[in-house]
């Protein structure tokens, strides 16, 4: 039986590769299961028995890159706490924020794919927020019942992840105005705007001024910190 397992993983790993090279050469759109399929040398039947679609192909490669990340895992493995959920929603609104400035085209396709993904059938996006429920939603919902239990935030009612997703919403949705050459809303200075958003999911996942500016405020001083001691290396 575990050869049959390791068999079957080391396959389900090839088709990875496979799909990793297509997706970089042709894109989300100009590659198909079937051109998956002749890079791995398999059947696309065989592929469809550890992938069902090419839409899960491409969730599963980018839930293997946050993972390959090791500072987003150690945010991950840090123990929960009102700090630990600051800087999960401060990282989130980075990520996002920097997509429309950075240089990496292929993180501006993928939030467009993400867009599209709510007007056609849902599954792409069904896929990623799966993926990201899973690496990151227990350590959220712990890190605000810590929060809730020091005093830091309010209690919440219904459930919790819903306010990770009401923040995932809202910073993707700010990300998405910032897409096009002339964005379709003027924010400002975007280090204003990283300030700004992120005081405004903090207080909407209930935490009070109080632990913001305490934690908010000591995460900028550090970036700081670090930017200056760059600037005279």
């Amino acid at each position: 039986m575990s050869s049959l397992r390791m068999t079957s993983d080391l396959r389900r790993q090839l088709i990875l590769g496979a799909a990793k090279r297509c997706f970089a050469r042709h894109g989300y759109t100009g590659t198909t299961t079937k051109s998956v399929a002749a890079a791995a040398a398999i059947s696309e039947a065989l592929l469809f028995k550890h992938f069902p679609s090419k839409a899960a192909l491409y969730a599963e490669i980018l839930s293997d890159e946050c993972e390959a990340d090791p500072a987003f895992m150690e945010l991950l493995e840090r123990e929960p706490s009102t700090a630990t959920l600051v800087e999960l929603i401060r990282g989130m609104v980075e990520h996002f924020l920097q997509i429309a400035d950075g240089p990496d085209q292929e993180e501006a396709q993928r939030l467009r794919l993400m867009a599209t993904s709510h007007l056609d059938d849902g599954e792409f996006a069904r896929l990623l927020y799966a993926k990201i429920e899973t690496l990151i939603g227990a350590v959220f919902v712990a890190s605000l019942e810590r929060a809730i239990a020091s005093g830091d935030a309010r209690p919440c009612a219904g459930d919790p992840l819903n306010l990770f997703w009401f923040a995932h919403h809202a910073v993707m949705t700010a990300a998405l105005t910032r897409l096009p050459a002339t964005p379709c809303l003027a924010y400002g200075k975007a280090t204003d705007l990283e300030r700004q958003l992120c005081e405004f999911l903090l207080r909407g996942i209930g935490l009070n001024d109080a632990a913001i500016a305490s934690h908010l405020g000591r995460n900028q001083a550090a970036d700081a910190n670090q930017a200056a001691i760059a600037e005279s290396a």
